[in-house]
Protein backbone atom coordinates (compact mmCIF):
# COMPACT_ATOMS: atom_id res chain seq x y z
CA UNK A 1 0.00 0.00 0.00
CA UNK A 2 1.57 3.36 -0.87
CA UNK A 3 2.36 5.89 1.41
CA UNK A 4 -0.46 8.53 0.33
CA UNK A 5 -3.02 5.49 0.98
CA UNK A 6 -1.85 4.60 4.26
CA UNK A 7 -2.21 8.34 5.27
CA UNK A 8 -4.13 8.91 8.42
CA UNK A 9 -6.96 10.89 8.69
CA UNK A 10 -5.14 13.19 11.28
CA UNK A 11 -2.71 14.03 9.15
CA UNK A 12 -5.07 15.15 6.15
CA UNK A 13 -8.63 16.03 7.75
CA UNK A 14 -9.81 19.76 8.29
CA UNK A 15 -9.04 20.63 11.63
CA UNK A 16 -11.73 21.99 13.18
CA UNK A 17 -14.08 19.35 11.16
CA UNK A 18 -11.08 16.50 12.73
CA UNK A 19 -11.30 17.61 16.35
CA UNK A 20 -15.27 17.52 16.20
CA UNK A 21 -15.14 13.80 14.75
CA UNK A 22 -12.75 12.74 17.09
CA UNK A 23 -13.89 14.28 20.24
CA UNK A 24 -17.33 14.33 20.06
CA UNK A 25 -17.59 10.37 20.62
CA UNK A 26 -15.23 10.77 23.61
CA UNK A 27 -17.49 13.36 25.08
CA UNK A 28 -20.46 11.66 24.87
CA UNK A 29 -18.56 8.98 26.35
CA UNK A 30 -17.32 11.00 28.96
CA UNK A 31 -21.01 12.28 30.18
CA UNK A 32 -22.21 8.96 30.57
CA UNK A 33 -19.44 8.25 31.97
CA UNK A 34 -19.88 10.86 34.78
CA UNK A 35 -23.60 10.27 35.17
CA UNK A 36 -22.51 6.59 35.99
CA UNK A 37 -20.35 8.66 38.73
CA UNK A 38 -23.69 10.79 39.68
CA UNK A 39 -25.79 7.84 39.85
CA UNK A 40 -23.28 5.53 41.80
CA UNK A 41 -23.36 8.31 44.97
CA UNK A 42 -27.09 9.06 44.49
CA UNK A 43 -28.08 5.21 45.41
CA UNK A 44 -25.46 4.97 48.04
CA UNK A 45 -26.66 8.23 49.41
CA UNK A 46 -29.85 6.82 49.61
CA UNK A 47 -28.36 4.26 51.93
CA UNK A 48 -26.81 6.34 54.22
CA UNK A 49 -24.80 9.41 54.90
CA UNK A 50 -21.87 6.86 56.51
CA UNK A 51 -22.05 4.89 53.53
CA UNK A 52 -21.43 8.18 50.88
CA UNK A 53 -18.69 9.28 52.90
CA UNK A 54 -17.41 5.02 53.02
CA UNK A 55 -17.11 5.47 49.60
CA UNK A 56 -15.97 8.35 49.62
CA UNK A 57 -13.10 7.52 51.82
CA UNK A 58 -11.93 4.51 48.69
CA UNK A 59 -12.07 7.53 46.55
CA UNK A 60 -7.85 8.35 46.82
CA UNK A 61 -7.39 4.61 45.75
CA UNK A 62 -9.11 4.76 42.81
CA UNK A 63 -8.03 7.86 41.75
CA UNK A 64 -4.79 5.66 41.65
CA UNK A 65 -5.52 3.30 39.73
CA UNK A 66 -6.98 5.08 37.37
CA UNK A 67 -3.98 7.69 37.30
CA UNK A 68 -1.46 4.40 36.71
CA UNK A 69 -3.66 3.32 33.94
CA UNK A 70 -4.14 6.63 32.20
CA UNK A 71 -1.11 8.11 32.71
CA UNK A 72 0.29 4.64 30.82
CA UNK A 73 -1.91 4.82 28.64
CA UNK A 74 -1.39 8.32 27.93
CA UNK A 75 2.21 7.38 26.74
CA UNK A 76 1.00 4.82 24.74
CA UNK A 77 -1.30 6.82 23.08
CA UNK A 78 1.48 9.61 22.20
CA UNK A 79 3.95 7.63 21.18
CA UNK A 80 2.30 5.38 19.21
CA UNK A 81 0.45 8.48 17.02
CA UNK A 82 3.59 9.67 16.65
CA UNK A 83 4.94 6.75 15.03
CA UNK A 84 1.81 6.57 12.60
CA UNK A 85 2.69 10.36 11.86
CA UNK A 86 6.14 9.40 11.18
CA UNK A 87 5.22 5.83 9.08
CA UNK A 88 6.81 4.16 11.42
CA UNK A 89 4.74 1.05 11.75
CA UNK A 90 6.68 -1.78 13.85
CA UNK A 91 7.69 1.18 16.31
CA UNK A 92 3.83 1.03 16.68
CA UNK A 93 2.91 -2.56 16.77
CA UNK A 94 6.28 -2.37 19.63
CA UNK A 95 4.03 0.41 21.58
CA UNK A 96 0.65 -1.37 21.76
CA UNK A 97 2.12 -4.76 22.89
CA UNK A 98 4.03 -2.96 25.70
CA UNK A 99 1.45 -0.98 26.43
CA UNK A 100 -1.09 -4.44 26.72
CA UNK A 101 1.74 -5.69 29.15
CA UNK A 102 2.09 -2.50 31.83
CA UNK A 103 -1.55 -2.97 32.20
CA UNK A 104 -1.46 -6.54 32.91
CA UNK A 105 1.66 -5.65 35.34
CA UNK A 106 -0.46 -2.98 36.75
CA UNK A 107 -3.40 -5.18 37.22
CA UNK A 108 -1.34 -7.45 39.67
CA UNK A 109 -0.04 -4.33 41.83
CA UNK A 110 -3.26 -3.13 42.74
CA UNK A 111 -5.11 -6.88 42.97
CA UNK A 112 -3.05 -7.18 46.00
CA UNK A 113 -3.11 -3.43 47.15
CA UNK A 114 -6.39 -4.03 47.03
CA UNK A 115 -6.44 -6.65 49.15
CA UNK A 116 -4.16 -6.49 51.49
CA UNK A 117 -4.35 -2.71 52.53
CA UNK A 118 -7.71 -2.11 52.47
CA UNK A 119 -8.69 -2.14 55.87
CA UNK A 120 -5.97 0.16 57.51
CA UNK A 121 -6.19 2.05 54.27
CA UNK A 122 -9.62 3.36 55.43
CA UNK A 123 -9.10 2.94 59.35
CA UNK A 124 -5.98 5.53 59.42
CA UNK A 125 -9.03 7.91 57.87
CA UNK A 126 -11.35 7.20 60.52
CA UNK A 127 -12.43 5.32 63.33
CA UNK A 128 -16.39 5.05 63.06
CA UNK A 129 -16.89 1.39 62.48
CA UNK A 130 -19.63 1.57 60.06
CA UNK A 131 -17.95 3.41 57.88
CA UNK A 132 -14.47 1.35 58.48
CA UNK A 133 -16.50 -1.86 57.11
CA UNK A 134 -18.16 -0.62 54.31
CA UNK A 135 -15.16 1.19 53.12
CA UNK A 136 -12.97 -2.20 53.11
CA UNK A 137 -15.59 -4.14 51.26
CA UNK A 138 -15.76 -1.00 48.75
CA UNK A 139 -12.08 -1.27 47.86
CA UNK A 140 -11.36 -4.92 48.42
CA UNK A 141 -13.60 -5.50 44.91
CA UNK A 142 -12.64 -2.20 43.39
CA UNK A 143 -8.88 -3.01 43.66
CA UNK A 144 -9.08 -6.76 43.81
CA UNK A 145 -10.90 -6.94 40.59
CA UNK A 146 -8.84 -3.91 38.74
CA UNK A 147 -8.10 -6.16 35.54
CA UNK A 148 -11.42 -5.02 34.06
CA UNK A 149 -10.41 -1.05 34.66
CA UNK A 150 -6.00 -1.52 33.79
CA UNK A 151 -7.57 -3.50 30.19
CA UNK A 152 -10.24 -0.72 28.79
CA UNK A 153 -8.19 2.09 29.46
CA UNK A 154 -5.16 0.06 27.23
CA UNK A 155 -7.46 -0.91 24.58
CA UNK A 156 -9.43 2.06 24.28
CA UNK A 157 -6.19 4.33 24.39
CA UNK A 158 -4.88 2.34 21.38
CA UNK A 159 -8.28 3.13 18.99
CA UNK A 160 -8.09 6.28 20.44
CA UNK A 161 -4.71 6.78 19.19
CA UNK A 162 -5.63 5.61 15.33
CA UNK A 163 -8.75 7.69 15.65
CA UNK A 164 -11.52 5.41 16.62
CA UNK A 165 -12.89 7.24 19.14
CA UNK A 166 -16.11 5.65 17.96
CA UNK A 167 -15.68 2.44 19.38
CA UNK A 168 -14.25 4.19 22.38
CA UNK A 169 -17.85 5.64 22.77
CA UNK A 170 -19.15 2.17 22.37
CA UNK A 171 -16.77 0.75 25.21
CA UNK A 172 -17.43 3.48 27.74
CA UNK A 173 -20.99 3.96 26.95
CA UNK A 174 -22.03 0.30 27.31
CA UNK A 175 -19.85 -0.79 30.46
CA UNK A 176 -21.12 2.83 32.18
CA UNK A 177 -25.00 1.76 31.02
CA UNK A 178 -24.10 -1.79 32.62
CA UNK A 179 -23.52 -0.11 35.94
CA UNK A 180 -26.10 2.09 36.14
CA UNK A 181 -28.68 -0.46 35.34
CA UNK A 182 -26.72 -2.82 38.35
CA UNK A 183 -26.31 -0.22 41.18
CA UNK A 184 -29.64 -0.28 42.56
CA UNK A 185 -30.30 -3.97 41.79
CA UNK A 186 -26.79 -5.10 43.52
CA UNK A 187 -26.67 -2.27 46.27
CA UNK A 188 -30.38 -2.84 47.22
CA UNK A 189 -30.83 -6.98 46.19
CA UNK A 190 -33.53 -6.58 43.70
CA UNK A 191 -35.26 -9.47 42.08
CA UNK A 192 -33.31 -12.50 42.76
CA UNK A 193 -29.53 -10.71 43.72
CA UNK A 194 -28.45 -10.18 47.48
CA UNK A 195 -28.59 -6.98 48.82
CA UNK A 196 -25.19 -5.75 49.13
CA UNK A 197 -25.12 -2.16 49.90
CA UNK A 198 -21.92 -0.61 49.24
CA UNK A 199 -20.06 -3.89 48.39
CA UNK A 200 -23.41 -3.77 45.33
CA UNK A 201 -21.96 -0.62 44.46
CA UNK A 202 -18.35 -1.48 43.67
CA UNK A 203 -19.52 -5.16 42.21
CA UNK A 204 -21.66 -2.88 39.52
CA UNK A 205 -18.42 -0.82 38.75
CA UNK A 206 -16.26 -3.86 37.84
CA UNK A 207 -18.86 -5.52 36.44
CA UNK A 208 -19.59 -2.65 33.90
CA UNK A 209 -15.48 -2.43 33.49
CA UNK A 210 -15.16 -6.19 32.38
CA UNK A 211 -17.69 -6.05 29.58
CA UNK A 212 -16.29 -2.61 28.36
CA UNK A 213 -12.51 -4.49 28.47
CA UNK A 214 -13.68 -7.02 26.87
CA UNK A 215 -15.22 -4.93 23.72
CA UNK A 216 -12.59 -2.93 23.69
CA UNK A 217 -10.41 -5.93 22.80
CA UNK A 218 -12.85 -6.98 20.35
CA UNK A 219 -12.70 -4.09 18.82
CA UNK A 220 -8.85 -3.54 18.42
CA UNK A 221 -8.74 -6.92 17.06
CA UNK A 222 -11.26 -6.75 14.51
CA UNK A 223 -11.59 -3.07 13.59
CA UNK A 224 -8.14 -1.64 14.14
CA UNK A 225 -6.44 -2.09 11.06
CA UNK A 226 -3.34 0.95 11.77
CA UNK A 227 -1.79 -1.95 14.56
CA UNK A 228 -0.83 -5.28 14.18
CA UNK A 229 0.19 -6.38 17.83
CA UNK A 230 0.66 -9.61 18.31
CA UNK A 231 1.48 -11.11 21.42
CA UNK A 232 3.06 -14.22 20.86
CA UNK A 233 6.68 -14.80 21.91
CA UNK A 234 6.32 -11.16 23.44
CA UNK A 235 9.54 -9.83 25.87
CA UNK A 236 9.29 -6.51 27.26
CA UNK A 237 10.83 -3.96 25.33
CA UNK A 238 12.97 -1.99 27.58
CA UNK A 239 13.63 1.49 25.35
CA UNK A 240 9.76 1.21 24.23
CA UNK A 241 8.78 0.85 27.99
CA UNK A 242 11.33 4.05 28.92
CA UNK A 243 9.52 6.25 25.64
CA UNK A 244 5.79 5.32 26.94
CA UNK A 245 7.10 6.50 30.38
CA UNK A 246 8.92 9.87 29.24
CA UNK A 247 5.30 11.27 28.73
CA UNK A 248 3.40 9.06 30.86
CA UNK A 249 5.20 9.01 33.90
CA UNK A 250 4.81 12.36 34.36
CA UNK A 251 1.04 11.68 33.96
CA UNK A 252 1.04 9.21 36.47
CA UNK A 253 2.45 11.79 38.99
CA UNK A 254 0.33 14.55 37.92
CA UNK A 255 -3.32 12.46 38.07
CA UNK A 256 -1.75 10.97 41.50
CA UNK A 257 -1.65 13.65 43.52
CA UNK A 258 -5.11 14.26 43.48
CA UNK A 259 -4.77 11.24 45.50
CA UNK A 260 -2.54 12.57 47.55
CA UNK A 261 -4.63 15.88 48.05
CA UNK A 262 -8.09 14.64 48.68
CA UNK A 263 -6.50 11.92 51.10
CA UNK A 264 -4.88 15.07 53.11
CA UNK A 265 -8.54 17.17 52.68
CA UNK A 266 -10.35 14.20 53.97
CA UNK A 267 -7.95 14.15 56.85
CA UNK A 268 -8.69 17.50 57.58
CA UNK A 269 -12.12 17.85 57.40
CA UNK A 270 -12.95 14.51 58.97
CA UNK A 271 -11.66 16.52 62.67
CA UNK A 272 -14.41 18.25 62.16
CA UNK A 273 -17.68 16.62 60.98
CA UNK A 274 -18.24 13.60 58.86
CA UNK A 275 -20.51 15.76 57.18
CA UNK A 276 -17.74 18.07 55.86
CA UNK A 277 -15.86 15.02 54.13
CA UNK A 278 -19.29 13.88 52.37
CA UNK A 279 -20.02 17.27 50.90
CA UNK A 280 -16.00 17.35 49.81
CA UNK A 281 -16.53 13.88 47.51
CA UNK A 282 -19.85 14.59 46.36
CA UNK A 283 -18.55 17.92 44.71
CA UNK A 284 -15.86 15.36 43.42
CA UNK A 285 -18.14 13.45 41.33
CA UNK A 286 -20.27 17.04 40.41
CA UNK A 287 -17.08 18.19 39.02
CA UNK A 288 -16.14 15.18 36.79
CA UNK A 289 -19.99 15.91 35.23
CA UNK A 290 -18.74 19.22 34.36
CA UNK A 291 -14.57 18.16 33.55
CA UNK A 292 -15.73 14.87 31.72
CA UNK A 293 -16.35 16.62 28.57
CA UNK A 294 -13.00 18.46 28.91
CA UNK A 295 -11.27 15.14 28.87
CA UNK A 296 -13.08 13.75 26.47
CA UNK A 297 -12.02 16.55 24.03
CA UNK A 298 -8.82 16.62 25.34
CA UNK A 299 -8.29 12.60 24.39
CA UNK A 300 -9.73 13.32 21.27
CA UNK A 301 -7.26 16.09 20.77
CA UNK A 302 -3.78 14.39 22.13
CA UNK A 303 -3.34 12.15 19.29
CA UNK A 304 -3.85 14.85 16.30
CA UNK A 305 -1.41 17.05 18.29
CA UNK A 306 1.06 13.95 18.15
CA UNK A 307 0.55 12.42 14.92
CA UNK A 308 0.54 15.77 13.10
CA UNK A 309 4.30 16.56 15.54
CA UNK A 310 5.36 13.18 14.44
CA UNK A 311 4.52 14.37 10.58
CA UNK A 312 6.12 17.61 11.11
CA UNK A 313 2.88 19.53 10.31
CA UNK A 314 3.02 22.82 12.76
CA UNK A 315 0.13 24.98 11.35
CA UNK A 316 -2.49 21.64 11.98
CA UNK A 317 -0.76 20.98 15.38
CA UNK A 318 -1.72 25.12 16.91
CA UNK A 319 -4.53 25.24 14.81
CA UNK A 320 -5.62 22.05 17.05
CA UNK A 321 -4.73 23.10 20.55
CA UNK A 322 -6.14 26.63 19.97
CA UNK A 323 -9.39 25.19 18.57
CA UNK A 324 -9.57 22.96 21.82
CA UNK A 325 -9.10 25.16 23.96
CA UNK A 326 -11.76 27.36 22.84
CA UNK A 327 -14.37 24.57 22.96
CA UNK A 328 -12.99 23.79 26.28
CA UNK A 329 -13.42 27.06 28.06
CA UNK A 330 -17.31 27.23 26.28
CA UNK A 331 -17.55 24.00 28.00
CA UNK A 332 -16.73 24.80 31.40
CA UNK A 333 -18.91 28.03 30.82
CA UNK A 334 -21.87 26.23 31.06
CA UNK A 335 -20.93 24.04 33.70
CA UNK A 336 -20.48 27.54 35.96
CA UNK A 337 -23.76 28.86 34.77
CA UNK A 338 -25.32 25.87 35.93
CA UNK A 339 -24.08 25.46 39.56
CA UNK A 340 -24.22 28.79 40.10
CA UNK A 341 -28.07 28.83 39.53
CA UNK A 342 -28.92 25.30 40.57
CA UNK A 343 -26.41 24.20 43.78
CA UNK A 344 -28.91 23.30 46.36
CA UNK A 345 -31.25 21.77 43.45
CA UNK A 346 -28.08 19.60 42.62
CA UNK A 347 -26.59 18.46 45.98
CA UNK A 348 -30.65 17.65 46.90
CA UNK A 349 -29.68 14.64 44.62
CA UNK A 350 -27.52 13.23 47.16
CA UNK A 351 -30.14 13.44 50.09
CA UNK A 352 -28.62 16.35 51.27
CA UNK A 353 -29.25 17.08 55.11
CA UNK A 354 -29.68 20.95 56.18
CA UNK A 355 -25.96 20.98 57.68
CA UNK A 356 -24.78 19.61 53.85
CA UNK A 357 -26.98 22.28 52.34
CA UNK A 358 -25.05 25.03 54.60
CA UNK A 359 -21.62 23.73 53.48
CA UNK A 360 -22.09 22.45 50.07
CA UNK A 361 -24.37 25.66 48.69
CA UNK A 362 -21.59 28.35 49.07
CA UNK A 363 -18.90 25.89 48.48
CA UNK A 364 -19.94 24.87 44.83
CA UNK A 365 -20.69 28.08 44.06
CA UNK A 366 -17.22 29.92 45.01
CA UNK A 367 -15.31 26.58 43.80
CA UNK A 368 -17.08 26.51 40.25
CA UNK A 369 -15.62 30.54 39.22
CA UNK A 370 -12.40 27.85 38.44
CA UNK A 371 -13.88 26.27 35.80
CA UNK A 372 -13.06 28.39 32.94
CA UNK A 373 -9.46 28.77 33.88
CA UNK A 374 -9.44 25.07 34.53
CA UNK A 375 -10.97 24.20 31.39
CA UNK A 376 -8.08 26.28 29.27
CA UNK A 377 -5.52 24.78 31.87
CA UNK A 378 -6.06 21.10 31.12
CA UNK A 379 -5.82 22.12 27.08
CA UNK A 380 -2.91 23.32 27.33
CA UNK A 381 -1.45 20.67 29.99
CA UNK A 382 -2.49 17.91 27.82
CA UNK A 383 -0.64 19.76 24.63
CA UNK A 384 2.46 19.35 26.74
CA UNK A 385 1.95 15.54 27.29
CA UNK A 386 0.94 15.21 23.23
CA UNK A 387 4.36 16.91 22.86
CA UNK A 388 6.44 14.77 25.04
CA UNK A 389 7.23 17.21 27.86
CA UNK A 390 4.85 15.99 30.21
CA UNK A 391 7.22 17.21 32.90
CA UNK A 392 5.83 20.68 32.67
CA UNK A 393 2.04 19.36 33.81
CA UNK A 394 3.11 17.51 36.82
CA UNK A 395 5.58 20.52 38.02
CA UNK A 396 2.57 22.96 37.90
CA UNK A 397 0.01 20.37 39.38
CA UNK A 398 2.37 19.93 42.50
CA UNK A 399 2.99 23.44 43.45
CA UNK A 400 -0.44 23.85 42.83
CA UNK A 401 -1.88 20.81 45.07
CA UNK A 402 1.17 20.06 47.29
CA UNK A 403 3.05 23.30 47.78
CA UNK A 404 0.22 25.50 48.23
CA UNK A 405 -3.44 24.40 48.13
CA UNK A 406 -3.15 21.39 50.99
CA UNK A 407 -0.31 23.19 53.34
CA UNK A 408 -3.15 26.39 53.21
CA UNK A 409 -5.92 24.09 54.26
CA UNK A 410 -4.63 22.83 56.86
CA UNK A 411 -2.99 25.69 58.52
CA UNK A 412 -6.18 27.55 58.22
CA UNK A 413 -7.73 24.40 59.98
CA UNK A 414 -5.41 24.57 63.13
CA UNK A 415 -7.05 27.27 64.70
CA UNK A 416 -10.48 25.75 64.19
CA UNK A 417 -12.21 29.38 65.19
CA UNK A 418 -14.33 31.05 63.42
CA UNK A 419 -12.21 34.36 64.32
CA UNK A 420 -9.94 33.15 62.10
CA UNK A 421 -12.10 33.73 59.01
CA UNK A 422 -11.05 36.94 57.02
CA UNK A 423 -12.96 39.80 57.85
CA UNK A 424 -13.94 39.79 53.78
CA UNK A 425 -16.08 36.52 54.01
CA UNK A 426 -19.32 37.98 55.23
CA UNK A 427 -20.67 33.97 55.98
CA UNK A 428 -17.71 33.87 58.23
CA UNK A 429 -18.75 36.78 59.86
CA UNK A 430 -22.61 35.28 60.39
CA UNK A 431 -20.70 32.20 61.93
CA UNK A 432 -18.96 34.05 64.97
CA UNK A 433 -22.22 35.57 65.57
CA UNK A 434 -24.16 32.30 65.60
CA UNK A 435 -22.02 30.25 67.46
CA UNK A 436 -20.52 32.96 70.20
CA UNK A 437 -23.35 31.84 72.74
CA UNK A 438 -22.84 28.09 72.22
CA UNK A 439 -18.75 28.23 72.06
CA UNK A 440 -16.11 27.55 74.23
CA UNK A 441 -14.48 29.76 76.38
CA UNK A 442 -11.53 29.95 73.36
CA UNK A 443 -14.00 31.22 70.71
CA UNK A 444 -14.19 27.75 69.22
CA UNK A 445 -17.06 26.71 67.24
CA UNK A 446 -18.55 23.13 68.30
CA UNK A 447 -17.69 20.95 65.56
CA UNK A 448 -21.80 19.87 64.98
CA UNK A 449 -23.01 23.54 64.33
CA UNK A 450 -23.69 23.65 60.41
CA UNK A 451 -22.68 27.99 60.39
CA UNK A 452 -19.28 26.54 61.82
CA UNK A 453 -19.11 23.94 59.27
CA UNK A 454 -19.52 26.82 56.34
CA UNK A 455 -16.96 28.93 57.75
CA UNK A 456 -14.59 26.61 57.89
CA UNK A 457 -15.34 25.70 54.25
CA UNK A 458 -14.66 28.26 52.56
CA UNK A 459 -11.42 29.05 54.81
CA UNK A 460 -9.99 25.51 54.58
CA UNK A 461 -11.07 24.67 50.80
CA UNK A 462 -13.15 27.73 48.52
CA UNK A 463 -10.90 30.46 48.99
CA UNK A 464 -7.18 28.32 48.64
CA UNK A 465 -8.53 26.48 45.80
CA UNK A 466 -10.61 29.31 44.20
CA UNK A 467 -7.31 31.77 44.62
CA UNK A 468 -5.12 28.64 43.49
CA UNK A 469 -6.65 27.92 40.41
CA UNK A 470 -7.26 31.19 39.33
CA UNK A 471 -3.18 32.06 39.71
CA UNK A 472 -1.68 28.81 38.23
CA UNK A 473 -4.35 28.82 35.61
CA UNK A 474 -2.04 31.59 33.25
CA UNK A 475 0.93 28.90 34.08
CA UNK A 476 -0.23 26.27 31.51
CA UNK A 477 -1.14 28.86 28.88
CA UNK A 478 2.71 30.19 29.03
CA UNK A 479 3.97 27.53 28.77
CA UNK A 480 2.08 25.90 26.08
CA UNK A 481 2.61 29.21 23.95
CA UNK A 482 5.91 29.69 24.53
CA UNK A 483 6.55 25.86 23.65
CA UNK A 484 5.06 26.31 20.29
CA UNK A 485 5.56 29.73 19.13
CA UNK A 486 9.32 29.71 20.25
CA UNK A 487 9.91 26.87 17.07
CA UNK A 488 9.59 28.03 14.06
CA UNK A 489 10.16 24.67 12.78
CA UNK A 490 9.18 21.04 14.17
CA UNK A 491 11.97 18.74 14.64
CA UNK A 492 12.94 16.40 12.14
CA UNK A 493 11.88 12.73 11.60
CA UNK A 494 14.79 11.51 13.72
CA UNK A 495 13.59 13.67 16.80
CA UNK A 496 10.83 11.92 18.09
CA UNK A 497 10.87 13.84 21.32
CA UNK A 498 11.13 17.58 22.22
CA UNK A 499 14.47 17.63 24.08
Amino acid sequence: MSEELRENKMGTMPVRRLVLSMSLPMMIAMLVQALYNVVDSYFVAKLSENALTAVGMVFPFQNLMIAVGVGTGVGVNAFLSRSLGEKNYDAANRAAENGVFLAVLSTLVFTVAGLTLAHPFIAVQTDIPDIVSSGTAYMRICGGLSFGLFLEIMFERLLQATGRTFYTMLTQGTGTIINIIMDPVLIFGLGPFPRMEVAGAAAATVLGQTVAAVLAVLFNLTCNHDIHPTLRGFRPNGPVIRNIYSVGAPSIILNSIGSVMTFGMNQILFAFSSTAVAVFNVYFKLQSFVFMPVFGLNNGMVPIVSYNYGARKRKRLVDTVKFSALLAVAIMLVGLVVIQLFPANILGLFEASPDMLAIGVPALRIISLCFVFAGFSIICSSTFQALGNGLLSMMISIVRQLLILLPAAFFLSLSGSVTAVPPALAAGAAGADACAPASSSKGKCPPGHPVAFTSLWRCTVEIPYFCLRYATSSMPACFCAAGISSRSKLPSKHTPMLS
